[in-house]
């Protein structure tokens, strides 16, 4: 749920506990998990089935489609309805203005979610349900929960309203909870709890994050269970930080890492989401799934859209605040479901818009290869579009999205091309682990309007591809250089060769046999023209 606000960094009060075990580094799962997100936005208006019913009818389909946990809509009542006459539309019951924590909801009875529940219980899929505690609407009845006003329990109890609230204000503030108050956060424990033993919760999605503090959510998860999965929707650019907070100057990634440190939670990728709305294809890699350090890969809950980004079946067209152009999702997918992190699956994509088939192809690849949310992952910026190597625990991929890569490393065979070959992956065995080494070419004197690169059999080098090529430095005594990481124990041929900056066809090519060595064996090696 995406609104604006402010952000207080101190936590007013955190709940006392009995003392646990120091918690995961992250609780994603263990990093295997592909999730399907349940629902859209127009799930709780679906006719004639109730959409529980739906789900208890696909659950088999789900699970043989490669899914291992479902996102489920909000559990609890939500009567709520609203009008825009501005802009003409309308709604309510989505789950996001709760009032009670009755499950008879709009999605359907108490009953029907239990059904369904057990129905992907049975098919192999967890429910991981979605639960909002910062905000509720206390307008209308309510048997199971009721939060009196001037207690301190609403943000709005407070004169001053950072005093009975952990973060940043829902609208205007006026339904946000006191989370921090010891009532308030032990009745959401108890309700996280009765999700996991009476609804089957194997995890929860926190939505509106940026309105309570991330050590809460810590709280909550060691209650539930310290092992269970658990991700957090942070939804808020450096922009809408205050000037005096860091995060205004840091980047999309840092602010999600320092959310998910402190809540030892996985946390969805807005910063690959950021990069797929307003950067080149070149670019997604600088979402945390694209981190160089595996324990920033690892809390990447990746998606291309969900119900408040993208657009719906049903009433005017669901939200779509956010929603990528429909000529990038199939490559989009392609990039979430064969990259590292958690990704995530939009129902409407699955299951209504006709991607279905394509998404089953890249769930089996990424299985088969064995990439999880820390696999290695090596971007080959010497190419147009994105072209990247990831190292699964049982293959390695190398996939070129919309990419003008057109040699390919022997040992490399195809493995899925779709989209009029905007999509295309090879796969191969296994690699070691990566080593750097430097490579020198020496000897060299290019004239004005030239440069030298090195080429040769590796991806890394352009599958002796000249255009493909990677650009040296140079240094001293008519030596140029460059560092290049690739995996080890690998048989390497190059050459150097120089090229001109206006025409990469006109080269000139290292006279002799190739130069050779096998990564790992030496930090260095040089060629001489």
């Amino acid at each position: 749920m995406k609104r604006t606000g402010w952000y207080c960094t101190t936590i007013v009060w955190l709940l006392a506990c009995t003392v646990h075990a120091a918690p995961p580094t992250v609780r994603n799962g263990g990093g295997e998990d592909i999730l399907l997100q349940g629902f859209h936005w127009n799930s709780s208006r679906n006719a004639p089935q109730k959409w529980y019913e739906v789900l208890a009818q696909m659950a088999p389909t789900i699970g043989q489609d490669g899914f291992t946990k479902i996102w489920l809509p909000p559990a609890w009542t939500d009567q709520s309805s609203w009008s825009d006459a501005a802009s003409g539309t309308s709604g309510g019951g989505e789950g996001y203005f709760w009032s009670d924590f009755d499950k008879n909801s709009r999605y359907g009875s108490d009953s029907q979610l239990k059904q369904a529940v057990a129905a992907l219980a049975g098919a192999g899929v967890q429910a991981i349900y979605d639960v909002v505690p910062n905000h509720m609407n206390d307008k209308l009845p309510s048997q199971q929960i009721r939060f009196p006003r001037g207690l301190k329990l609403w943000r709005d109890d407070c004169t001053t309203p950072v005093v009975c609230d952990e973060g940043d204000a829902f609208m205007s503030g006026s339904a946000d909870l006191n989370t921090s108050n010891s009532e308030v956060s032990q009745r959401f424990m108890q309700e996280f709890r009765n999700l996991r033993d009476n609804y089957s919760a194997k995890g929860l999605r926190f939505d509106f994050t940026r309105g309570y503090a991330p050590e809460r959510v810590d709280v909550w998860m060691k209650n539930f269970g310290d092992q269970a999965f658990c991700v957090g929707e942070l939804w808020k650019g450096p922009s809408e930080y205050p000037a005096n907070d860091w995060r205004s100057q840091a980047s999309w990634q840092d602010a999600l890492k320092d959310w998910s440190d402190r809540s030892h939670c996985s946390v969805f990728d807005f910063a690959l989401k950021e990069r797929m709305q307003n950067g080149s294809l070149a670019e997604w890699r600088h979402g945390l799934n694209g981190n160089p350090d595996p324990a920033w890969r690892q809390v990447a809950v990746t998606f291309v859209d969900n119900h408040d980004t993208g657009y719906s079946p049903g009433q005017y067209g669901g939200q779509h605040h956010w929603s990528l152009a429909d000529p990038q999702r199939n490559i989009a997918y392609a990039y979430i479901l064969l990259s590292p992190g958690t990704p995530t699956v939009y129902w409407p994509d699955m299951y209504d818009w006709g991607r279905g088939d394509l998404i089953r192809k890249l769930i089996s690849l990424r299985k088969d290869a064995g990439i999880s949310a820390d696999s290695p992952i090596r971007f080959q910026t010497h190419y147009s579009g994105l072209v990247a190597a990831i190292q699964g625990s049982r293959k390695r991929l190398l996939i070129a999205l919309d990419s003008d890569l057109s040699k390919v490393p022997d040992g490399f065979s195809p493995a899925l091309f779709a989209d009029g070959q905007r999509i295309r992956s090879w796969q191969a065995a296994p690699a070691p682990s990566d080593t750097t080494t430097t490579l020198h070419c020496d000897n060299v004197r290019p004239g004005l309007g030239q440069a030298v690169y090195a080429v040769g059999s590796p991806i890394e080098l352009g599958a002796w591809d000249p255009a493909h090529a990677i650009a040296l430095q140079p240094g001293a005594a008519n030596r140029w250089s460059g560092t290049v990481v690739w995996p080890t124990q690998q048989h390497i041929e190059w050459k150097c060769l120089i090229r001109s900056l206006s025409n990469i066809n006109e080269v000139y090519w290292q006279d002799g046999l190739n130069n050779q060595f096998t990564t790992g064996a030496a930090s260095e090696t040089a060629g001489n023209f």
